[in-house]
């Protein structure tokens, strides 16, 4: 293990898409640096949560791809592997070749990785400075030090710690998206199995004779890679806080509870199902919305929706405003026009009243109805690879983020493979 005050230039906390790309970048800029994960595997939301497939990194549906750099080879080596894609499904992927490819990039980038370790609290400096960051693993409490600081936790963990602006949740009443368990089934008789429309109409019978208790108002559900496998996002967990240990835990009791009664479902009233068995759930409930970062830019779903663009764009996105309802069942989906995008500015990565700390990932500013768009795993990647560029970039140039060039960072960005226009 790396010694309890060794400095580095950089140390990104969380190793989900977010952080993957963040430290990947951050290395590649030449900057020492530390990824931190709490798992003993890379890949946070796409292996811990098991959220499959990855969304659309197109501009509308089937239109022009919009984000490439780590993303591009995270699906390369996928490829490689035999492991990414579907015939139904162009996105999906093994969770397994994530994490493997995912620590390869790292490594192969000078990344030094930290597993099994948890980020337990932050000690200040001055003017708003992060001086070390509190690590709890087998070794007890450790204190780690860097110039910078990304904040890959999706739950914007160390932010919230370092004393950022957060909110959470619709500004109505601080409610957040629910939570889901993904689960898969296999041995499905892909053949016999009916259309989504048909399995969501038995759902929504068995709804209705009292043999499922699940909020959700219809079965989604993908293909997997392996042949026969089926994977579901469809249990709901709604009205639980995931920066609540107490409230996670029931959170994760209760997904198990509804993929026990899903199960039971398919088995019985869905053809092809008959002889299928529940392969697996996800190691941990997937997280939808938490904190998000108050920042230097609030990112609207108005601007989203209206394809915005700003100068000092750092990554793009065309996914939807999606909102899974909080309270209960329903859900808000609001496109963009067919081939256009947004731009998400670096003035949106960076804390208020906080100098040397960058969001990498989904908690980035935005309102609750822009986070619903910008949340998704390839848009994150984007949003860390950006963060971990700018951070190092920082360290090389002796300056804050609010300081930086923006010019550096896109061109920086673009020499790694990204496409910002």
């Amino acid at each position: 293990m790396v010694g309890s005050h060794t400095d580095f230039d950089v140390i990104v906390a969380g190793g989900g898409p977010g952080g993957i790309a963040a430290a990947i970048a951050s290395a590649r800029e030449g900057a020492k640096t530390l990824l931190v994960e709490r798992y003993g595997f890379l890949g946070g939301a796409g292996t811990a949560m098991m959220v499959n497939p990855w969304m659309s990194y197109r501009a509308g549906d089937g239109g022009e791809q919009i984000i490439f750099g780590v993303l591009q080879e995270l699906i390369d080596g996928m490829s490689e592997l035999g492991m990414y894609g579907h015939p139904k499904a162009r996105n999906a992927f093994d969770p397994e070749a994530l994490k493997v490819v995912a620590e390869r990039l790292c490594i192969d980038a000078g990344v030094t990785l930290l597993y099994h370790t948890f980020l337990a609290g932050v000690n200040m400096g001055s003017g708003g400075n992060i001086q070390s960051i509190r690590l709890a693993n087998k070794s007890g409490l450790v204190d780690l030090s860097a110039r910078m600081y990304v904040d890959a936790t999706g739950d914007a963990d160390l932010a919230a710690l370092a004393g950022a602006v957060v909110e959470k949740g619709r500004e109505v009443d601080s409610h957040c998206q629910p939570m889901t368990l993904n689960f898969r089934m296999a041995d499905v008789d892909i053949q016999r199995m009916p259309d989504k429309n048909e399995i969501t109409r038995l759902f929504l019978e068995a709804k209705e004779r009292g043999e499922l208790d699940c909020p959700r108002e219809d079965v989604l559900w993908f293909y997997a890679n392996q042949p026969d496998v089926i994977h579901f996002n469809t249990t709901r967990v709604i009205l639980k806080d995931a920066t609540d240990p107490w409230q996670l835990t029931e959170a994760e009791i209760e997904g198990r509870r509804q993929v026990q009664q899903l199960v039971a479902f398919l088995k019985k009233d869905v053809a092809g199902y008959e002889n299928a068995y529940l392969q697996t759930t996800a190691p941990q409930i997937g997280v939808r919305e938490s904190r998000r970062v108050m920042g230097e830019h609030v990112l609207t779903a108005e601007e989203l929706l209206s394809a915005c663009k700003f100068d000092d764009c750092i990554a793009r996105g065309a996914y939807p405003v999606d909102i899974h309802n909080p309270t209960g069942s329903g859900t808000i989906i609001q496109k963009l026009k067919p081939g256009e995008w947004y731009d998400i500015p670096l003035r949106s990565l960076i804390p208020l009243k906080l100098e040397n700390l960058l969001v990498g990932g989904r908690p980035i500013s935005a309102t609750h109805e822009a986070h619903s768009a910008i949340r998704v795993q390839p848009i994150a990647i984007a949003i860390g690879q950006a963060a971990g560029t700018a951070a190092a970039l920082c360290v090389k140039d002796n300056v804050s983020p609010r300081e930086i060039q923006v010019g550096k960072v896109q061109q920086s960005l673009q020499n790694q493979g990204a496409r910002l226009q």
